[in-house]
């Protein structure tokens, strides 16, 4: 089993920035990714990295404006985010996967991120 907390959402003004991390227990993913849900949006996919290598993936809404690294000595998986845009406004998830692809199967509970205009 895998276990994620997620910490470090709160209220930030727009142009702010914010840090998220999602720290890790129980067996090691291959990947880990962020996710968002906006109110009354479906939920969407923000960015992922691969634990081994490093590799990194963004949605284009993600791109140039947030960054996802791992340390792989905490467990942790981080998001950093700059130039926050209200539409950012969303619970923000981490996930893992066992497999290197398909769907992930572990979720966090979530952090809020409000971004006021």
């Amino acid at each position: 089993q895998v276990q994620l907390v997620e910490s470090g959402g709160g209220l930030v003004q727009a142009g702010g920035s914010l840090r998220l991390s999602c720290e890790a227990s129980g067996r090691t993913c291959s990947n880990y990714a962020w996710f968002r849900q906006g109110p009354g949006k479906e939920r969407e996919f923000v960015a992922a990295i691969t634990w081994s290598g490093g590799g990194t993936y963004y949605a284009d809404s993600a791109k140039g404006r947030f960054t996802i690294s791992r340390d792989n000595a905490k467990n942790t998986v981080a998001l950093q985010m700059s130039s926050l845009k209200p539409e950012d406004t969303a619970v923000y998830k981490c996930a893992g996967r066992i497999a290197r692809t398909g769907s992930y199967d572990y979720w966090g509970q979530g952090t809020q991120v409000t971004v006021s205009s």
